[in-house]
Formats: C-alpha cells, sequence, structure tokens
C-alpha cells in the first residue's frame, strides 16, 4: 500500500532473540511501576497505566518507524489526561481516557497518511522543554497529599500547594516514611548502578520492597493506602471494546493538545536514538505507528500513550537488536495482567507517590535549561511563556499557547532556507550548484555545503536531512559547512549540527564549521553545542572573501591525507 507509510521490511535473526527478550524484559519490570504510578497522575483506575502498555506497545513496534521506541504512558501526556479528566466535561474517567485515545489515534493516524511529519519542526525545542518543565512541577505537587496522607482540593499550582500546607500538620508518618523511603532507596540504586557499572531497576526494586513491608507487617491494617483502594486491579487483560463518540464535542480541545504532546514526544525521542543509532528516520511512519498504538489503547482499555523515552533508552541500551524487543516487552505486560494482578492490588499509594517525586525530579532537566535561557531571547521567552502557561491556565491551553510561541517566532523569522553546495570551476573559484546534483569540482574527499537564510528551529529539519544525505556519501570524508551567508542560529539549529558532527564522527567523517559569526559562536558556546566539535572545526569569518573557507579546506586535506612515514 503506496499510500501507507510503513516501515521497511526487515529478516530477524533467531540468534538475536536471547539479546531482545533481556531488554523487554528490562523494559517490562520498568513498565509496571511506572504504568501504575503514571495511571495515578491521570486519575484513573491504574491497571489502565499497564492497558496501555501491553497492546498498544505491541502495535506501536510493529507500525512505527524507528525499531527501539517503546510505546505507552508517559508522565507529561498523564498530566494532560488528568487535566481533561478533572474538567468533569466528559463524565466517567475510564470512558474519558478511552475516547480521548481512540480521537488522538485516527489525528495521528490522518496526520501520517496526509505525510504531514514535518509539521513537529514548526514546534521549537525550549517550548517543549517549557511544557515538560512545568509539567514536571506539577507531577511532584500533584502527588504531596499522596505523601502525607492526607485530603484537600487540588487544581492549579498555587491552589494545590495552598489547601495542602494547612494539611501537614495531619500527615501520617506512615505515609511520608514509605515515600521518602522509597525516594532513597531509587536514589541508592542509582548511586549503585554507577558504582557498579550496571543498571539496576530502582524503580521495580522500589516497589518490590514496598509490596513486600506491606505484606509481611499488615500495613493496609495501620491506615496505609494502596492501589486496591483506588481501583483493584482485575486479572486479566480487557477485551477489546468500542469506545463511546457521545464525549468528542466536549473533548475535542484536550484532544488536539493530546495529540500534538504526543507527536512531538514521540519525533523527540525516536530523532534522538536515530542520532545514536544511525538509523532512518521517516516522521509521517512514526505518525501511522503511534496513531495506531493509540487505537489500540482505545479499544484494550488504555488512554493516550506515546514515546516513552526512558522505557526507549533502556530497550536501546539493554541490547535491543530492533522492534522484536518492543513486541516481547508488550507480551511480557500481557502475562504480569494475566497472573499477577491481584498481588499488585497492594502496592502502597505513598510508595507510587515517592516514584513521581523521583519523575517530577528527573524532568526538570536543569542543565538544560540554563542553557536554554542563556541561548538567546528568543528561547528564554518561548521557554518562559510556556512554563508559565502550564501553572496558571489549563495544561491544553498551555500546549495551544506553546505552539502559538512557536509560530510566532516562525512568522517573525521564516525565510526559505537555501542549501548550495560549493565546487571549484576550471579556474579554481567557488562555484554555487544545488544539492543533489553530481557536479565536477568537489575537492577529493571534501564536500561543501553553503545554507542562505535564517537558521532558526522551523529549518532544522531541512538542514539535518541535507546532511544527513551527504553524510552517506561513502567518498566524503570531510563535510565543511559555510555559514557565512547564513544569519541568526538558535538553540534547537546548534544542538542539531552537534548532533549531525556526533553522528558524522561515528562514522569517520568529519564536520567542519566555517564563516561562523559572533552571535553564532556564542549561541554554540552558551546551549553547550561547541563540545561536539574540535576548537579547529569551529571557523570565524574572516575579511577577504572565502579566505575562512578556504583555511578550512586546508584543514581537511591535512585531516585526509595520512601522515608520511
Amino acid at each position: 500500500m503506496p499510500w501507507l507509510p510503513l516501515p521497511p521490511r526487515s529478516g530477524y535473526r533467531v540468534s538475536d532473540l536471547p539479546a531482545d527478550v533481556s531488554a523487554a524484559l528490562s523494559v517490562c519490570f520498568l513498565a509496571v511501576p511506572q504504568g501504575l504510578a503514571y495511571a495515578t497522575i491521570a486519575g484513573l483506575p491504574p491497571v489502565m497505566g499497564l492497558y496501555a502498555a501491553a497492546v498498544p506497545t505491541i502495535v506501536g513496534s510493529v507500525f512505527r518507524s524507528s525499531r527501539f521506541v517503546v510505546a505507552g504512558p508517559t508522565n507529561a501526556l498523564s498530566l494532560l489526561v488528568g487535566a481533561a479528566i478533572a474538567t468533569g466535561l466528559g463524565g466517567d474517567p475510564v470512558g474519558v481516557a478511552l475516547t480521548l485515545a481512540l480521537m488522538v489515534g485516527v489525528m495521528q493516524l490522518g496526520a501520517g497518511l496526509l505525510r504531514l511529519g514535518s509539521v513537529v519542526d514548526y514546534i521549537s525545542g525550549p517550548v517543549v522543554l517549557g511544557y515538560i518543565t512545568g509539567a514536571g512541577v506539577l507531577i511532584g505537587v500533584g502527588q504531596l497529599y499522596n505523601m502525607t496522607g492526607t485530603q484537600g482540593e487540588r487544581g492549579s499550582l498555587l491552589t494545590t500547594l495552598g489547601h495542602w500546607l494547612p494539611t501537614v500538620p495531619h500527615a501520617s508518618l506512615l505515609s511520608l516514611s514509605m515515600t521518602l523511603g522509597t525516594v532513597a532507596l531509587v536514589l541508592a540504586m542509582r548511586w549503585l548502578s554507577t558504582r557498579l557499572d550496571r543498571r539496576i531497576p530502582g524503580a521495580i526494586v522500589a516497589m518490590l520492597a514496598g509490596l513486600a513491608l506491606d505484606l509481611l507487617l499488615d500495613l493496609e491494617g495501620r491506615g496505609l493506602k494502596v492501589v486496591s483502594d483506588l481501583a483493584p486491579i482485575p486479572a486479566g487483560l480487557d477485551g477489546p471494546r468500542l469506545p463511546s463518540l457521545s464525549q468528542v464535542g466536549v473533548l475535542w480541545p484536550a484532544a488536539v493538545a493530546c495529540t500534538v504532546l504526543s507527536l512531538v514526544e514521540s519525533s523527540a525521542v525516536a530523532r534522538s536514538v536515530a542520532a545514536r543509532t544511525g538509523e532512518a528516520f521517516d516522521p509521517s511512519t512514526e505518525f501511522v505507528g503511534q496513531g495506531l498504538s493509540n487505537l489500540a489503547a482505545a479499544f484494550w482499555g488504555g488512554y493516550p500513550v506515546s514515546g516513552s523515552l526512558a522505557r526507549t533508552a533502556l530497550n536501546e541500551r539493554g541490547g535491543a537488536t530492533g522492534r522484536v524487543s518492543g513486541i516481547l516487552s508488550g507480551a511480557m505486560m500481557i502475562v504480569v495482567l494475566l497472573f499477577f494482578g491481584p498481588i499488585l492490588d497492594h502496592t502502597p499509594v505513598p510508595c507510587l507517590a515517592g516514584l513521581l517525586l523521583v519523575v517530577a525530579w528527573d524532568l526538570v532537566d536543569r542543565p538544560r535549561v540554563s542553557r536554554t535561557i542563556r541561548a538567546s531571547l528568543a528561547d528564554a521567552l518561548a521557554f518562559g511563556v510556556t512554563v508559565l502557561g502550564t501553572w496558571t491556565l489549563s495544561l491544553d491551553t498551555a500546549i495551544y499557547l506553546g505552539v502559538g510561541v512557536s509560530v510566532v517566532m516562525f512568522l517573525r523569522r521564516a525565510r526559505d532556507l537555501v542549501l548550495w553546495e560549493m565546487v571549484k570551476d576550471e579556474d579554481g573559484r567557488w562555484q554555487e550548484c544545488s544539492v543533489g546534483e553530481e557536479p565536477e569540482g568537489r575537492l577529493p574527499g571534501i564536500r561543501v555545503l553553503q545554507p542562505e537564510g535564517p537558521l532558526f528551529f522551523g529549518v532544522a529539519g531541512e538542514l539535518m536531512r541535507t546532511l544527513g544525505g551527504v553524510l552517506q556519501d561513502p567518498d566524503a570524508r570531510v563535510v565543511i559547512v559555510r555559514l557565512k551567508r547564513a544569519h541568526g542560529m538558535d538553540m534547537t539549529v546548534a544542538t542539531s549540527l552537534a548532533e549531525a558532527a556526533r553522528r558524522a564522527e561515528g562514522r569517520g567523517c568529519t564536520i567542519i564549521l566555517s564563516g561562523l559569526d559572533e552571535t553564532m559562536t556564542g549561541v554554540l558556546r552558551r546551549s553547550g553545542a561547541a563540545l561536539a566539535f574540535a576548537p579547529e572545526h569551529l571557523l570565524r569569518a574572516r575579511g577577504r572573501r572565502f579566505e575562512a573557507l578556504e583555511s578550512a579546506c586546508a584543514h581537511a586535506r591535512a585531516l585526509i591525507t595520512p601522515p608520511e612515514s
């Protein structure tokens, strides 16, 4: 079906099965506590988090572009679903979640079929970072009542804090001890992992420790709140059913926001994996796979899902060879649901609160926030507006606000990015030709690209696709990017160039940036992107025309030419 973007077929070697089974086990061990915790964020029965990590994970692994991305519930998306449920406009929380998953799946599938994958290029990195940072703080604040074992009104950031603080004197020491003990245990497992140079699944260890304490000491009898108090986990997998369509009219604003966040999250995770592994990334195929995952969640008892950064990283670094590991992790979750549901009922809610407090802390990427604020005024403004929006507005409105900021930035700076390849004519003069041609005059082993126009987040995808195509050329040992005719570099482009440099280095190729002005140099330095380049590979613009380019070519020849013995 040429009209349907699907991943390419690939053979599978039986010898890869042990590695995929090992990676799938690690992912499933992490998905169990995360699924229970994230469904708690969404205000849903905890079992729905497990449902969302079962069949949807299998479907996503089969159909999405990336071989390593694991679909399932995520923290920021769960918070957005919870905000939609809290409005009360849709009625029953379970019905709202299923309908949202259906609507999100249909919209994402439609976007993939229309090949709208490049749309995510126009939502800037600082906007996404701002939403995730704001969501991280909200997730942490949202667990304060579970941490102290108290009750009170929930709402915006200030509302929740204002009503929680008076309840602190009435806190349950048992709940508080369980929450803080869980945080301490997870952090201790991380520390031990670094000392042993081996990943230890701290989340599952902490959850099992809480389960054991509850069963051995009968903590439920002493007033400890457990998962079954929220909603018992049934033994087995919820069968397929058709979600209600009666709530579509009131849920579409939240559904659009969930669709945008899910696509941005998934695409960001898939791009980062592609940069490390060198696999091809097709955003439209990714949209189709993500849409089918959400349709599976709608019919199999889940709620809107996305690409999970934590589980994807664990899957890739755990030795997965391809899609089979994701399929196996979903199948293992079905086994957990069939046989271990009644045991999971005894998971202490303060234990889940402790896990979510760690998640909230991890979501606030402080070094990246600092780099974003210092990179440029536009990046700092986009980040700050989006963070404040998550704290003061409804979360779907905050998503629209962030997208609006991206659109405004685009309209102010949008120009067509023109990419040329530079070659020399018979007289040794530099000439421009279209990228993709096979011109004469290329320097042996050297390719020279010249972008013209503003280097802002909206052109990062096009620039990286062109660079990626050039890096596929086996004769290209050094790629020189002449930036003399470009301007306005922002953090998104700087970070993308750094990722391209690291990817090129892994293939035995070198990227040199030539013709940098003072602004570009500052953004590269403040964003941390300059660390991906050797100092001699960042050449400032010079007085004479093509002087910096000629210097870059001389350095490239020295890199290519082996030293005389």
